[in-house]
């Protein structure tokens, strides 16, 4: 459905618009109780917040963990593949969290591409045709502390490549 809405909103808007709308207005997104607050025009660098509140605290008043680590699990793949295009697959794999102190005010997230980092992944896969990279990123609250830092592991490959991989598995059945 939201890869429907979004080719059909690309006709009226631009594509950060959309990303940023997208996901503040996605029952999925709204859940975590963060927002998108910026989205560059390219897509390269997308800031979220987060703010506590009766729907995100824990026993001990703080952020739940659980809650920061949702409102940054789908920014990083969607980022990508909107970055990318249609000619690639992009899936989440793992996530490492490491929680370094209470959130107990508002924090902050950039997820961030470089256009290097991008032109770097678009010649291993054609080279590889599929590679894994790591993406950092950080949890700040106002004062710039160190809340958490999620070390997100990212699958991406050649469509054509990866439908055919696909095919073998099945057939392989």
């Amino acid at each position: 459905m939201y890869k429907v809405v979004t080719e059909f909103l690309n006709r009226f808007f631009k594509p950060s618009t959309i990303y940023k709308y997208g996901f503040n207005w996605s029952p999925m997104y709204r859940r975590t109780t963060a927002r998108l607050i910026e989205v560059s025009e390219d897509l390269h660098k997308v800031v979220i917040t987060m703010k506590p509140n009766w729907k995100n605290r824990n026993f001990v008043g703080s952020i739940f963990g659980g809650s920061m680590l949702s409102a940054t699990d789908p920014i990083y793949m969607i980022q990508l593949m909107q970055i990318l295009g249609k000619d690639y697959v992009v899936w989440d794999k793992s996530v490492e969290a490491y929680y370094k102190k209470p959130a107990k005010s508002k924090i902050y997230g950039e997820f961030v591409f470089s256009a290097e980092e991008i032109a770097t992944i678009k010649q291993n896969i054609i080279d590889k045709k599929e590679i894994d990279i790591i993406k950092t990123m950080q949890l700040v609250d106002e004062k710039q502390n160190i809340i958490a830092i999620f070390k997100k592991t990212l699958y991406i490959a050649d469509k054509r490549f990866y439908k055919e991989k696909l095919k073998q598995r099945q057939a392989n059945k």
